[in-house]
């Protein structure tokens, strides 16, 4: 045998028991007439001793980082004992070895401080998955998933594979598509998702299904996003809203206990997606601190009010405190919106100049900022003293919910940009003071999102969720006894469909959405208005989803069910802003495997094959 235990099981208990192990060298370190080996392998490393006599052998034949060796040994305990490791009280003394394979010398150092940059890493990803970092990396994801599956088996899910050459129904992001050699001149495409599959589950009477499922979305890339995804994906029969929220809180309470030791006892929190825009920004807001917004002058739509009432008072009191100062910047713009940041009031005036840069940014793209220091002997400072005299300050520091030693940020410009820059600066500002630990997580469900959004350019409405999404059990009569067609563009908030919630949810982690579902449509008629309010003909809906009509029409159950971003949820757990530390292999910020050299040409018997011809463009 190769091994009979491994490099990280032997400890003091093991002393004097012969043992043979396996692995690769780490490190080589010469003492005159010995020679100490660290090996490797995936479970820890052990250090091995060589004496003087194989020491020589060692000298004619030296191994160098990442060889393959065996040694047989005897377990013996440690002079110079190593708290670091957990085999650091041991070590074995070597009776003889052999190399079972050479290495070349690596292109970087593997070992967790590494000095390969990410291109390298990614183009030997083999090699950089040796490291001990990227190892624990694989090891929680192996630890989230297990305790999914172990939860939601004890829930009498049951796991369910569902098709990866499917058709083409792109609604939301692009397909990838695949052609089909036997059926000519036709295309298949891999799933952005299992929605209509398990739909028809639910339809074929399996009433608890789930699957951890890849998914494909040709899109374009960033820290939180790959072409190739994994979802825990999850569908319940005869359920309302409240029986998913339930149910799924509890899995996540429970791979929070399972993988991290979390007891998660509080309730999680629930806010309406009109709460979290009007407060935060956002709809995924981060609640782990306050520096709720401030809005000096409300753009808000009317679907977006918390309570209209309430808020045109709001309104017309926040006006009041910026209005008749002659100050363009807030006279002219769309909105105004201020948060209170905890105890920056001593900010210099290199710290406030650099926080102007920061929204000055390309991808923030704001003018300026506006800033009011209340300092902590009451007076006020602020880079608009010419406008507002300290009264006005003062009642604008009030109404943010400042207090002595505070420092206000406040940013004016388009309604939209301006929401999403103060979101991001108050993240940004949570972030530099410390209040976004990656050991401390809070849990949020967002509820009632709107069921349409407005696409200006096409004058329709388009799903804010996707197309088998139902309207809340109020709004439902609404979709059915009114006509989708907007006639003026202007007005179209004032088009009843503005006003449908849907019965979606999403639920969010420490500022990231994680999990996301609804609430499904399962009877036909429903579901062939939901087709036509988004713009669909009755040709095209039948063509695109017969199969689902169809199925609707014997006996489809009430269903609703929630797909959980499987990598987004380890990187979060495991403290990184990145998806691609917790995937074995994955793509770069290009969509390229540059591991594999893919996605590549392929040559013209295969194009013949497939019916392709190429179109080469001239540059």
């Amino acid at each position: 045998m190769y091994r009979t235990h491994t490099c990280g099981e032997l400890r003091q208990q093991h002393v004097g028991v012969a043992v043979t192990l396996a692995g690769w060298v780490q490190t080589v370190r010469k003492f005159g007439s010995i020679t100490f080996v660290d090996l490797r392998d995936r479970y820890g490393i052990t250090q091995l001793l060589f004496g003087e006599e194989l020491n020589r052998q060692l000298t004619e034949d030296p191994p160098g980082r990442e060889f393959v060796l065996q040694v047989i040994g005897t377990v013996t305990e440690r002079t110079n004992k190593n708290p670091n490791i957990p085999t650091g009280d041991i070590e074995i003394k070597v009776d003889s070895f052999k190399t079972l394979n050479r290495s070349v010398t690596p292109p970087f150092t593997i070992q967790d401080d590494t000095d390969g940059g990410d291109d390298l890493r990614m183009k030997y990803r083999y090699l950089d998955l040796r490291r001990n970092a990227v190892k624990k990396n694989l090891e929680l994801r192996y630890a989230v998933g297990r305790a999914a599956r172990n939860y939601l088996h004890e829930q009498q899910f049951m796991d369910i594979e569902t098709p990866f050459l499917i058709k083409s129904t792109p609604e939301g992001a692009r397909d990838f598509v695949v052609p089909s050699r036997m059926n000519q001149g036709q295309f298949y495409a891999l799933p952005q998702s299992p929605q209509t599959f398990k739909q028809l589950l639910m339809v074929s009477g399996y009433d608890r299904y789930y699957q951890i499922v890849k998914c494909f979305r040709d899109e374009d890339l960033r820290a939180d996003r790959q072409p190739e995804f994994t979802q825990i994906d999850c569908e319940m029969s005869f359920v309302e809203q409240e029986d998913i929220l339930n149910m799924f809180e509890g899995m996540i309470k429970h791979i929070f206990k399972a993988v991290k030791n979390i007891d998660y006892t509080e309730k999680v929190e629930r806010m309406t997606w009109e709460q979290a825009m009007w407060n935060y920004g956002n709809d995924k807001p981060d609640i782990r601190f306050g520096m709720k917004l401030l809005n000096l002058k409300s753009a808000f739509t009317r679907s977006e009010r918390i309570n209209s009432q309430l808020e045109a008072v709001l309104d017309e009191g926040n006006a009041s405190l910026i209005s008749g100062a002659g100050f363009g910047v807030f006279d002219n713009a769309e909105t105004v919106l201020a948060i209170a940041v905890p105890g920056c009031s001593e900010y210099t005036r290199k710290q406030t100049d650099e926080l102007t840069e920061w929204v000055k940014r390309p991808q923030i793209g704001m003018q300026g900022l506006v800033f009011i220091k209340y300092n902590t002997d009451g007076s006020l400072k602020s880079s608009v003293d010419k406008f507002y005299n300290e009264e006005k300050l003062k009642a604008i520091a009030t109404a943010a919910g400042a207090v002595p030693g505070d420092l206000i940020l406040i940013l004016a410009g388009r309604e939209e940009r301006t929401r999403k820059a103060i979101s991001e600066l108050r993240l940004e500002m949570g972030r530099r003071l410390g209040l976004r630990k990656d050991n401390e997580f809070k849990l949020l469900w967002v509820l009632d999102f709107p069921l349409f959004e407005y696409a200006e350019e096409e004058n329709r409405w388009v799903a804010r969720h996707h197309p088998f999404t139902s309207p809340k059990p109020s709004d439902i009569s609404v979709m059915i006894n009114n006509s989708p067609v907007i006639e003026n563009p202007e007005k179209y908030l004032e088009h009843p469909y503005s006003n449908i919630k849907a019965n979606a949810y999403d639920m969010v982690l420490n500022g990231n959405e994680i999990g996301g579902g609804s609430i499904r449509i399962f009877q036909r008629e429903l579901q062939e208005k939901m087709f036509a309010a988004l713009g669909m003909s009755q040709e095209e809906a039948l063509h695109k989803f017969g199969f689902l009509l169809g199925a609707f029409e014997y006996g489809a159950p009430p269903h609703g069910g929630i797909a959980f971003g499987f990598d987004r949820l380890c990187a979060i757990l495991g403290g990184s802003e990145s998806i691609r530390d917790f995937i074995a292999f994955p793509k770069n910020n290009s969509g390229r495997d540059v591991m594999l050299d893919a996605p590549s040409a392929i040559d013209d018997q295969q194009l013949e094959e497939l019916s392709i011809a190429l179109k080469v463009e001239s540059r």
